[in-house]
């Protein structure tokens, strides 16, 4: 095991003290990578104070503002999730980690607040609509592949929206448990249906919480273009979690959480013909999409909320 070297302390003189004493007393920890990513918070965090001369009353706001992130969350609604995302904090570390370190283009991106294991299993072509919701039906058909083009059998893919409305329906409470939800399994084609509703854009929460602030503060927009989440999970590939944005949304280019790349624009088609079911009306659309996965790890993410 690697020895570290016995911390003795210091008097501190001066400001200019604190940093390495801090990183001294830090360095006694036994796991390297928490050594080697505190050591950095701690540079990273005391050059910033140095850089913008904090004040002591910018620094009560500062705590202050971390503690309301805490108390804002619950199982329903995570506050530190959501302000990683309004900073493009959540985004930069799913580029980083995807599509060869962010060098090229991804299908990956950021989970978001709203993913709830244990959606209901739906058979394929069925439906994730639960509860009744207006808005024009979407059929969306999808194929799973590997690198070189091979489907991609077995896999479980979580399917989670917005209503038209721009509600998740755990912030809503017309809606039914799991509404436009679902648990979809990859045929012998690697492919997989679904029926729902087409998205809507939606204002992230922003009334009595931290992060509604900083936005008001920045005159920023609190909108997020309308999308499909996706979560596709399968031993022996590493688990992809995305999102199909609808290509005629007015504010791709001005996502209030920054997750909009080019691969993540799907082409939303409306048809003003015979529907997949009798008794869709018109207009109606649909979505094919392809997911591509890579070999790796198969892991789930800690779901923000119950």
């Amino acid at each position: 095991m690697e020895q570290q070297a016995r911390y003795e302390g210091r008097i501190i003189e001066n400001a200019d003290e604190v940093t390495p004493a801090v990183l001294d007393a830090m360095a006694q920890a036994p796991n390297a990578r928490l050594r080697e990513i505190a050591a950095a918070f701690v540079r990273h965090m005391h050059a910033f104070a140095r850089e913008v001369k904090l004040t002591e009353a910018e620094y009560d706001i500062g705590i202050d503002f971390l503690n309301r992130i805490g108390k804002a969350t619950n199982d329903r609604h995570n506050e530190g999730i959501l302000f990683a995302d309004a900073i493009g904090f959540s985004t930069l570390v799913c580029l980083m980690n995807n599509g060869n370190n962010g060098a090229t283009e991804t299908a990956a991106a950021l989970l978001g607040p709203f993913w709830r294991m244990h959606s209901p299993r739906t058979e394929s072509g069925g439906s994730i609509v639960r509860s009744p919701t207006p808005g024009p039906e979407l059929f969306v058909s999808c194929t799973v592949r590997d690198g070189k083009g091979a489907p991609i059998i077995g896999a479980e893919v979580d399917v989670w929206h917005a209503s038209p409305v721009g509600m998740y329906e755990n912030q809503d409470e017309s809606q039914a448990d799991m509404n436009l939800r679902g648990k979809f399994v990859t045929d012998a084609e690697g492919r997989f249906r679904l029926r729902t509703v087409k998205p809507a854009g939606y204002s992230v929460p922003i009334e009595g919480n931290p992060t509604g602030d900083m936005l008001k503060a920045q005159r920023r927009h609190p909108y997020r273009p309308a999308h499909l989440h996706f979560l596709l999970y399968k031993p022996g590939f590493k688990t992809l979690v995305t999102q199909v944005f609808v290509d005629d949304d007015p504010r791709l280019k001005t996502d209030v959480v920054f997750g909009v790349t080019r691969a993540l624009v799907g082409r939303y088609e409306s048809h003003n013909g015979p529907a997949p079911a009798p008794e869709v009306a018109s207009p109606w659309y649909s979505l094919d999409y392809t997911f591509v996965m890579e070999p790796g790890e198969a892991k789930l993410p800690i779901p923000p909320i119950k």
